[in-house]
């Protein structure tokens, strides 16, 4: 009886591990992925689908918002400064997971002061497909 409850437990304990397992990377190179955001107003947008590159070993998703008016975001508690292109801040973001969502804070200059705003943005991992 014992030898079948420590089988049993054994077994549980493989398929907790393999469940609870990081998913892996997609291949080197660049994809598109659907990106949704959600916080602040509901006025700021971003583009979606946004470019996801894989490069050694690392993820960096290119955040198109709506608008030239955020002046910087806090990642994970990086600091990151944005490219201006055509009238939208444009920020090369680093992405752990496209499993799980990506809390960020943006400073906008939009309004009569800037505002630090809290977004969170969600991957559609099934959306992913290689960049023509």
């Amino acid at each position: 009886m014992q030898k079948k409850i420590l089988v049993f437990a054994l077994a549980a304990l493989l398929l907790a591990v393999i469940g609870c397992a990081k998913p892996a990377l997609p291949e080197e190179g660049t994809y598109t992925i659907g990106v949704s955001l959600s916080g602040g107003t509901g006025k700021a947008k971003i583009q979606s689908p946004a470019e996801l590159t894989v490069k050694d070993g690392s993820m960096t998703v290119r955040l198109v918002w709506s608008r030239d008016k955020y002046d910087y975001m806090i990642v994970g508690g990086e600091t990151l400064l944005p490219a201006y292109i055509d009238g939208h801040s444009v920020f090369s973001v680093p992405v752990a997971s496209l499993h799980e969502p990506l809390q960020i804070v943006a400073d906008t200059t939009a309004m009569s002061t800037p505002h630090e705003i809290e977004y969170t943005i969600t991957f559609d991992a099934a959306s992913l497909a290689p960049a023509s």
